[in-house]
C-alpha cells in the first residue's frame, strides 16, 4: 500500500470516528430535532448576510496573495484568472476533500502559461502562511483562557494554556522554515541532487527540473518587500475570517454574547479541524465546532449542531456554486479535475485527458 493510500485510509477511518461518536451523541442525549430548527429558525440574518459578505471577500484578497507570489513569474498575471481558479479551486475542496488541493495551482499554472511546480511552492508559501497565522492566533487565544467565558477545570486550564504556549512554539518554527525556503537554491538544491545521485539519470533529472522550477515559485519570497506584502495579506484575510466567524456567531442568540477571546478560540480548532475533510460533506469543521460548543461553552447539542452546519455552509459551500458556473463557463471537466495527479497531468479514467 502506498503512502498515499495508507494516508487516506487513516483520514477515513479518523473521519469515521469522528463521524461514530457524533452519532452515539446524537442517540444518548435524546437529540431534539425542534430545537435543531428552532435554533435554525432564529437567526439574525443581518449578521449572517455580513458574514457571507466577509467569506466572499477573503477570496478575493487569496488572489491577491497570490498575485504577489506570481509577480516574479508574470509581472502581468489577471487578477480576474487568478480569482477564477481560487473559486474553482476550493470548490474542488469541498467536492473530493484534500485530493482537491491541486486544482488551484493547476488551473493557474495553466491559466497564466507558467509551470505547474511553482506554482505548488506558491502554494506551500500560501499553506504555511496560514499555519502561521493559525498558530499564532490559536496559541495567543488560549494562554488568556482565563479572560474567556470557557470555564474548564484546573487540570484542563494548564493544558489548554500548554497547548497555546505549544501552537505558539510552532508558529515561530514555521515562521523560521518560511525564512529558510527563502535559501531553497543554487548549493542547496546541488547538495540534495548530489544526495539523490543513486538514483537513475532519468529520475534524478525530472527531480531537477521540478526543483528548478520550484525555485522559480520561491523567488517572491526573495524580495523584502513582497515578504512584507505576503504577511500583511496574510494578517488581513485571517483578520477578515475571525470577524465573519464572528459575525456568524452573534447571528445565533446562543453564541451572540461570546466575546473576541471566545471567538478565537473557536477559530483556532475550527481551522484546524478543517484540515480533515470529507468529500462533499465536510466532517471535521462541523465535529470540532460542536464539541467545542458543547463542551466548552455549555451550548446544547441540538443549537451547537444548528451552528456548526450555518459555520459550515457559509465558510465552504458559498463558494460552490459560484466555482461550478465559472468552471462550467471555462469549459472545465470536473471528471477530469479529479484525477488530477502531483506531477500536474491527468491521470488516465476511462479515457480521460487533459481539460
Amino acid at each position: 500500500m502506498s503512502k498515499r493510500h495508507l494516508g487516506a485510509g487513516i483520514a477515513a477511518l479518523a473521519a469515521l470516528a469522528a463521524v461514530l461518536f457524533v452519532v452515539h451523541r446524537l442517540r444518548t442525549s435524546g437529540f431534539a430535532w425542534k430545537e435543531f430548527a428552532a435554533a435554525l429558525t432564529q437567526v439574525d440574518w443581518r449578521w449572517l448576510a455580513l458574514s457571507m459578505i466577509l467569506v466572499m471577500a477573503t477570496y478575493a484578497g487569496r488572489a491577491l496573495r497570490w498575485e504577489v507570489m506570481i509577480r516574479p513569474l508574470r509581472a502581468d498575471a489577471s487578477l480576474w484568472r487568478l480569482l477564477s481558479g481560487t473559486a474553482i479551486g476550493f470548490t474542488a475542496v469541498v467536492l473530493f476533500g484534500r485530493a482537491g488541493e491541486p486544482v488551484r495551482p493547476y488551473l493557474i499554472a495553466k491559466s497564466e502559461g507558467i509551470s505547474f511546480s511553482s506554482q505548488i511552492a506558491a502554494w506551500l508559501v500560501e499553506r504555511i502562511l496560514d499555519l502561521l497565522m493559525i498558530l499564532l492566533i490559536f496559541g495567543i487565544a488560549l494562554t488568556q483562557i482565563a479572560h474567556s467565558t470557557v470555564q474548564p477545570g484546573p487540570r484542563i486550564r494548564v493544558a489548554l494554556q500548554a497547548a497555546g504556549y505549544t501552537a505558539g512554539l510552532t508558529g515561530i518554527a514555521c515562521l523560521a522554515l518560511l525564512i529558510a525556503m527563502r535559501q531553497f537554491r543554487g548549493r542547496l538544491q546541488q547538495r540534495l541532487l548530489g544526495a539523490l545521485s543513486f538514483l537513475p539519470e532519468k529520475a534524478v533529472s525530472r527531480i531537477a527540473g521540478f526543483l528548478a522550477s520550484f525555485e522559480d515559485g520561491m523567488q517572491c519570497m526573495r524580495s523584502a518587500g513582497s515578504t512584507v506584502l505576503l504577511f500583511a495579506y496574510s494578517i488581513v484575510e485571517w483578520l477578515v475570517i475571525a470577524t465573519a466567524f464572528a459575525c456568524v456567531f452573534k447571528a445565533f442568540p446562543a453564541t451572540a454574547s461570546l466575546g473576541i477571546t471566545d471567538v478565537v478560540i473557536l477559530l483556532g480548532f475550527v481551522a484546524f479541524g478543517s484540515a480533515l475533510q470529507i468529500p462533499g460533506v465536510g466532517g471535521g469543521m462541523q465535529i470540532v465546532t460542536v464539541l467545542v460548543l458543547t463542551e466548552f461553552f455549555g451550548i446544547g447539542l441540538e443549537t451547537a449542531t444548528g451552528i456548526a452546519l450555518v459555520l459550515w455552509i457559509v465558510s465552504f459551500v458559498l463558494i460552490v456554486p459560484i466555482g461550478l458556473a465559472l468552471a462550467f463557463s471555462e469549459g472545465i471537466k470536473w471528471r477530469n479535475l479529479r484525477h488530477l495527479d502531483a506531477s500536474g497531468t491527468m491521470e488516465a479514467h476511462n479515457g480521460g485527458h487533459n481539460p
